[in-house]
Order: C-alpha cells, then sequence, then structure tokens
C-alpha cells in the first residue's frame, strides 16, 4: 500500500532543483533533445526511449532504496535535514 507520504515527497525529490546540478539538467535536456530530432521518425527512436525509460527508474529506485526514501545521504544525494521525512 502506498501512503500519502510517499505520494508527496516522489514529486518533490524528482523536481528539486537540489537533486540535480544545473549543468547536468542542461547537458541531459540537450542530449534528449538532441536525440528525438536526429532519430525522429526512425524504428531505432522506438527501441532506445524505452530503453532509457527502463534505465531511468532502475536508477531512481536504486537511489530510493540506498537513501532509505530520501531520507538519508547517499552518492550525491544529499538529504535536507530541516525537511519532514
Amino acid at each position: 500500500m502506498i501512503c500519502t507520504e510517499t505520494i508527496k515527497r516522489e514529486p518533490e525529490v524528482a523536481f528539486s532543483k537540489h537533486s540535480q546540478p544545473g549543468w547536468f539538467r542542461i547537458l541531459k535536456y540537450i542530449l534528449i533533445g538532441g536525440m528525438l530530432y536526429f532519430l525522429w521518425g526512425s524504428k531505432l527512436l522506438w527501441i532506445i526511449l524505452p530503453i532509457l525509460f527502463i534505465l531511468s527508474m532502475c536508477l531512481h529506485f536504486w537511489y530510493r532504496f540506498k537513501t532509505q526514501r530520501w531520507t538519508k545521504n547517499y552518492g550525491l544525494w544529499k538529504h535536507d535535514k530541516r525537511k519532514p521525512g
């Protein structure tokens, strides 16, 4: 069963300005945009997109597990102790 705290916390972490450095976000969106631009209309795009989605979800849940639901420091993730949860 999913509790409401988890539902509230996940978008908080996903859209936090502190969860990824600015340069990483910019680079990520440039790479995604370039991939979409160059592979649009190609069957390869529809192979790459699900693979990237699955890999990103695996990474997300790995970090979520290692940080004990975003409440502990791990790797580049630094828990903000001022926030509850």
